[in-house]
């Protein structure tokens, strides 16, 4: 029988955004050459962003901080470890460095610099704390429901800002009632923008997944004010997350974009994780959802002239380890996400807080 979505039942658990507490470390898109004109420096920082340790290694190699490569931002909250890419004729001068929250673990020579993206997903470890013997045992059955199912692709809270509302400024600039001259700025708020209404759209296909564990087709159907006959073919399928004729599904974990076409068949392959459900990153040459998909999405579809894209709306979670450390009440986690993913998707689900 399949477990209900998580969210129903609430578990309590003191989770500490620190260092001590939470570790990302980089899965590298492909192993490195040994050899070449660019060296590869494996760094563990903590209480820092990666663009401030860009900023602190830039600054004593006397190099701009655009000639040094990285694969992708990570947390300031955590112990991160993550590889940069500078020129091999800057090697001397590394190793006299030395920084508090900064240390270089290894390096190697490779072809290439590293370019943000190149990497293949990111392994994280969380400490949860205060954890009980019977939360304990709605961790554990929760997390066989990740294992089964996978979560919601949301994207994270610092996505917005310290406030949350990066968003609203990225809204205006594409209204034209706010101009920003700086193309790096303009870019990160739109961005925001763009990922707010993925957000949003994901709530609303969670919210109708939600429904369906309920009530008929025709009754959700009538709860949401849609068109009769939209959900048809929906509720028998066996994933949590349901499919709607015209969704854009993906190859997984990469692959091309396609349309849904034969409802059952594309959902058993969803089942498998052979593929999975898009949403709208809303800009220029992107293709949108047709059909039924396609009414659902089109109020989160802005016209934004900038590129758009489709993210994964759902992803599956690998690697899962657990141990309970009794004594201590604490609850060790470990699992690896697809890069672009956030770790937080899993503990709002492991929480039973986010829908």
């Amino acid at each position: 029988m399949q477990l209900l979505y998580p969210l129903r039942n609430k578990n309590e658990f003191v989770f500490n955004s620190s260092s001590r507490d939470f570790t990302v470390e980089e899965i590298p898109l492909y192993p490195f050459t040994g050899e070449g004109e660019h060296l590869v420096v494996t760094v563990r920082k903590k209480e820092l962003t990666t663009w401030e340790m860009l900023d602190i290694i830039s600054a004593h190699l006397g190099i701009k901080r655009r000639d040094i490569g990285y694969a992708g931002l990570k947390d300031k909250h955590a112990m991160t470890i993550q590889h940069i890419s500078l020129p091999a004729k800057y090697a001397p001068q590394l190793e006299s460095f030395a920084h508090e929250n900064i240390k270089i673990l290894d390096t190697t020579k490779h072809n290439n610099k590293i370019r943000v993206g190149h990497l293949k997903g990111n392994r994280f470890r969380i400490r949860l704390k205060k954890v009980l013997g019977v939360q304990k045992d709605k961790l554990d059955s929760v997390l066989k429901w990740i294992k089964e199912n996978g979560v919601p692709n949301y994207f994270g809270e610092q996505r917005f800002g310290t406030d949350g509302n990066n968003w609203e400024e990225g809204k205006k600039l594409i209204e034209g009632t706010l101009k920003i001259r700086d193309p790096k700025t303009r870019e990160f708020l739109v961005g925001s923008y763009q990922s707010y209404l993925f957000n949003q759209w994901l709530s609303k296909r969670v919210e109708i997944s939600l429904l369906l564990e309920q009530f008929s087709e025709t009754e959700v159907e009538g709860i949401l004010g849609f068109e009769q006959g939209l959900l048809q073919g929906t509720k028998a399928q066996s994933h949590f997350f349901k499919l709607l004729q015209g969704d854009l599904m993906m190859h997984y974990p990469h692959g091309r974009v396609f349309y849904a076409e034969d409802l059952h068949a594309e959902a058993e392959r969803f089942a498998r994780f052979d593929t999975a459900p898009t949403g709208l990153l809303p800009g220029t040459r992107v293709k949108r959802a047709e059909g039924a998909a396609g009414v659902i999405e089109s109020p989160y579809d802005a016209k934004i002239n900038e590129d758009g894209a489709r993210r994964y709306a759902w992803i599956q979670v690998n690697d899962i380890e657990k141990k309970y450390i009794e004594e201590k009440a604490h609850y060790e986690l470990g699992f690896v996400l697809p890069k672009g993913s956030y770790a937080t998707n899993v503990l709002d689900i492991l929480r039973g807080e986010r829908s």
